[in-house]
């Protein structure tokens, strides 16, 4: 396979958690650690409503779970799949466990940290500037919280 084949089927598998996560009322986020072999390390997706954890953003969840697996919080020479741009937490995290590489499906103009609102994987003043590709399947990924959020809508007009 290609480097970008393996990047659309990895992205794939992140789109497929991300749609889990919208089956059980969350915004439909999802995340995938891989090796530096491609291997996937941990996947995870929103959980802040079941967890009732404002910290349970998938990219969160997976980074701390490929940190266990591996017994270290260095995670450099891995990469994180997300099918939305990391916010200021999740981008905090990424530098924080000097994952290598970002590879996102849409962008978030509200909250984005990576591309959109802020750049943080740019400053200079930061000692970690991980690589980062944005829109990746991005057209699914924003039908996804498109979805999600006709669908909030609808109910608080119903109330």
């Amino acid at each position: 396979m290609s480097p970008g084949e393996v990047e659309l089927r990895l992205m794939e598998e992140a789109l497929r958690l991300a749609e889990a996560a919208l089956r059980l009322g969350e915004v439909p986020v999802g995340a995938l650690v891989v090796s530096p072999r491609g291997e996937v390390v941990s996947r995870a997706h929103n959980m802040r409503e079941t967890l009732r954890d404002p910290f349970a953003h998938a990219e969160a969840l997976a980074i701390r779970e490929a940190s266990f697996r591996l017994g270290s919080w260095r995670l450099e020479g891995f990469t994180l799949y997300s099918t939305l741009e990391p916010c200021p937490m999740c981008a905090g995290l990424v530098l924080l466990s000097r994952l290598s590489r970002v590879v996102f499906g849409a962008f978030d103009p509200r909250m984005g940290a990576m591309g959109s609102l802020y750049q943080l994987h740019r400053d200079l003043r930061l000692n970690h500037r991980p690589e980062v590709v944005g829109g990746v399947m991005r057209e699914r990924a924003e039908e996804l919280i498109s979805r999600f959020f006709r669908g909030l809508r609808a109910r608080v007009r119903r109330t």
